[in-house]
């Protein structure tokens, strides 16, 4: 392991106060835990902020244990004869921290707050010259990051006192309920632009959570959670011996601005991922949804995409939803797992046949947490299977809510998984999610939140054991595209769904901005040729893919032979350079990208090699992109897709190429110097 990441933060520990935290350069420390206890509230500041907890005043340090790679840091409240110890790992420059409060004295005790990472020292005193940056999330407009000062998020320096004093407001980033990215993705960052340094954290939870900036002696504190009492009706009761661990989070501090946190945090996402073939090898994905069968396959719909599919060259063939229903309305029937005999009069298995005989694996869309309120299995389960609020099983949208704590359900999924897997041959599939249930169930948990946290767990836990009994299964993460967008899935899961957006020129800062969240590798983006699009449009929905997960979708049985010739030649060149695309760290030549920017541009680097997608939606007829990790460097440039030379000129690291509107280009830099 790197000191790279010890290097970035310092303790400090007194015999009369808390551990506390700073930055590496920084002027402010905190406390290194903020706990509250149902003993007391805080002693000051206002009512909403987590911090100035009186529990977590108490703390005091008792230890610390240390390895190369690892630190653990003890404290107790004398009072309460609570134990906190917060573990720090290092990955690089990457350090991962939780903590564990455990209550070793003879009395239970209330849990509402404790933080996973609290953290200060992010400028010498001066906070008005600091940038936040906030990423956006939500439904089929995915990964919008937007960079703000600390006067836009409404956090100032007081100016009370001799220094110390703080305002009693604060800038909250919350997503409630069981979609973790439903509002905003799980991270954050705060640059300091004279010198580019930025701390950049991340969040490694499937469910609910919270972090907020508060101003502190004219620095910032950042405080970031998981559920939390006041966000999420999370409270859990600690009885004598009982233990509660925090999410993880994960903090990088970069002086190469937020594209170096964002590098930083790439090769610590590939570092904490499950090992499996899929990210080394990069398969080809078909998949017959996106504007294509859009829920409604059959055997006769599905034969000839099955075709075209493999004559394209691709490597696996994903059934999406509607599978399983005999009626047009496939969304409330869902839970039993069958095959419908309706769409399949040959049989599932003839389908499956088909994709096996044409070199392509078979895929099976599945949503694992939810059963369809039309369903048989609603009242085969016990009514402690499913989430439960007011005494009533809750139904949103059409569906109820499966609760992975508990054992019965386990069991079922189990048993449709291994059933699917051993009567088909599924080898691919694409597990969706496509409610969010809200603060939890009260059922067997001391609070709502603390239901949810439970099945948020249990259903890792699950997904742990689907992949131990089938190492080499490949399972797409999807909840209505990017809405569980988390490391705590995709360390398990080898791909995310980025999104649902059905317009190619729209997909366009998705699929350029989708690397900011999750590795290239991991990134699924829509690529769905049409026989209606013109030439460049069909070249730009291919382009979206090229430097991620290719997943092609719409009517390529369809597409003219000269439609087919270039899906065929946009596969062939991604295969090509799929072994860049897993390496790669990405950047962004134009700056992370606008929802309406007319210019949209996606680098990834490894060693002496660029891979380069431009996009125009718009704007002038040429741009200029500054590539200053090639300047000085002799470099060639070769069109990847399509092969076609554009119109490029190269001086010194700065490119300045010109598109017909709209269009994309993919491009190789080699550095020759």
């Amino acid at each position: 392991m790197s000191d790279l990441a010890w290097n970035t933060i310092r303790l400090s520990i007194a015999d009369n106060e808390p551990v506390r935290i700073g930055i590496t350069g920084g002027a402010g420390m905190v406390r290194l835990v903020e706990l509250c206890l149902d003993d007391g509230g805080r002693s000051g500041g206002s009512s909403d902020q987590h911090r100035n907890y009186v529990a977590g005043s108490r703390l005091r340090y008792v230890r610390h244990d240390s390895t190369a790679a690892r630190l653990t840091v003890m404290q107790r409240d004398p009072t309460t004869d609570i134990e906190v110890g917060t573990e720090f790992t290092a990955y690089s420059s990457v350090v991962s921290v939780i903590s564990t409060v455990r209550n070793a004295g003879a009395e239970p005790h209330q849990l509402d707050y404790v933080s996973s990472l609290n953290i200060s020292g992010f400028t010498g005193g001066d906070i008005s010259k600091l940038r936040v940056h906030i990423p956006y999330n939500s439904w089929l407009t995915e990964f919008r990051w937007r960079e703000l000062s600390t006067a836009d998020i409404g956090v100032v320096t007081a100016g009370l006192g001799a220094g110390s004093a703080a305002s009693r407001g604060r800038f909250p980033v919350t997503s409630t309920g069981s979609w973790s990215t439903g509002n905003y993705l799980p991270m954050g960052a705060i640059t300091e632009p004279t010198s580019g340094r930025t701390a950049l954290w991340q969040i490694e939870h499937n469910g609910a959570w919270h972090w907020e900036i508060t101003d502190v002696a004219n620095d910032l504190q950042v405080a970031v959670a998981g559920p939390t009492d006041n966000e999420h009706q999370f409270v859990a009761v600690l009885d004598p011996g009982a233990a509660f661990t925090t999410v993880p989070v994960s903090l990088t501090i970069s002086d190469a601005g937020l594209t170096g946190a964002l590098a930083d945090l790439t090769e610590y996402r590939r570092a904490i991922r499950r090992e499996n073939p899929d990210n080394e090898n990069l398969p080809v994905i078909f998949n017959d949804y996106m504007n294509c069968l859009m829920g409604d396959p059959t055997t006769e719909k599905l034969l000839p995409l099955i075709d075209a599919a493999a004559s394209v060259g691709s490597e696996y063939f994903v059934i999406d939803a509607g599978w399983y229903s005999e009626t047009d309305n496939w969304w409330p029937t869902v839970g039993e797992w069958e095959p419908s005999q309706r769409r399949f009069p040959g049989g599932l298995k003839e389908v499956m046949d088909r994709i096996r005989g044409r070199g392509m694996v078979p895929g099976l869309w599945v949503e694992p947490e939810v059963v369809g309120v039309d369903s048989p299995i609603a009242g085969e389960l016990p009514a402690s299977a499913f989430f439960t609020r007011g005494g009533r099983r809750i139904v949103e949208n059409g569906r109820y809510q499966l609760d992975y704590r508990h054992p019965a359900v386990v069991e079922r999924m189990d048993g449709v998984i291994d059933r699917l897997i051993a009567d088909f041959g599924v080898g691919y599939f694409k597990f969706d999610y496509n409610i969010n249930i809200g603060v939890g169930t009260e059922i067997d948990a001391d609070s709502p939140g603390a239901g949810l946290l439970g099945h948020n767990r249990a259903y890792s836990a699950w997904l742990d054991g689907i992949f131990a009994r089938h190492p080499d299964l490949v399972i797409e993460n999807c909840s209505s595209g990017g809405m569980r967008v988390d490391y705590a899935q995709l360390s398990r899961h080898s791909l995310q769904s980025t999104s649902d957006q059905q317009d190619p020129l729209r997909y366009v800062p998705i699929a350029a901005a989708a690397p900011s969240a999750v590795t290239p590798e991991q990134s699924a983006n829509w690529a769905y040729p049409q026989p209606s699009y013109s030439d460049e449009l069909n070249t730009l929905t291919l382009v979206n893919a090229l430097l991620g997960r290719v997943h092609l979708s719409g009517r390529i049985d369809q597409l003219n032979e000269a439609q087919l010739a270039n899906v065929r030649n946009a596969l062939e060149a991604y295969k090509g350079i799929r072994g860049l695309i897993r390496v790669g760290s990405p950047l962004w030549p134009l700056g992370l990208p606008g929802w309406d920017d007319p210019w949209v541009a996606l680098a990834l680097r490894h060693e002496n090699e660029t891979l380069l997608a431009v996009w125009r939606r718009g704007g002038p007829d040429s741009i200029s992109l500054e590539l200053p990790h090639l300047k000085g460097a002799a470099s060639r440039i070769e069109p990847v897709f399509p092969a076609a030379a554009s119109d490029i000129d190269w001086n010194d690291g700065t490119l300045h190429i010109g598109l017909p509107n709209p269009a994309a280009r993919l491009m190789r830099l080699v550095g020759q110097g």
